[in-house]
């Protein structure tokens, strides 16, 4: 079992940053990738960015680009997403992501944390 915890949501002004933290713990032997997701309020989740765990070559959803940064932290189990320039549109809830095997899905999930950008 692996757990995932978010930390570093919170309210923020549009054009602000936030950085958010994912610590994972547990059978963090296997990772493959790490990645963030959200859910915007009465919409789907959406992919926002993930990063290989070996090589760290990030991969980001267009609507994020040039704004987000993932980075990540072997030695700690980190993984991280700089916000920049955020939009009352990047409001959602913050999923973090592990993908176990490059055969794997995302298969284990943290609990979330709030972004909210206002206006």
């Amino acid at each position: 079992q692996v757990q995932l915890v978010e930390s570093g949501g919170g309210l923020v002004q549009a054009g602000g940053s936030l950085r958010l933290s994912c610590a994972a713990s547990g059978r963090t032997f296997s990772i493959y990738r790490m990645g963030w997701f959200r859910r915007a309020p009465g919409k789907e989740r959406e992919f926002v960015a993930r990063i290989s765990w070996s090589t760290g070559l990030p991969s980001y959803a267009d609507s994020v680009k040039g704004r987000f940064t993932i980075s990540k932290d072997n030695t700690k189990n980190m993984v991280y997403l700089q916000m920049n320039s955020l939009k009352p549109e990047d409001t959602a809830v913050y999923y973090c992501a592990l993908q176990a095997t490059v055969r794997a899905d995302f298969g284990s999930w943290g609990q979330g944390t709030q972004v909210t950008v206002s206006s």
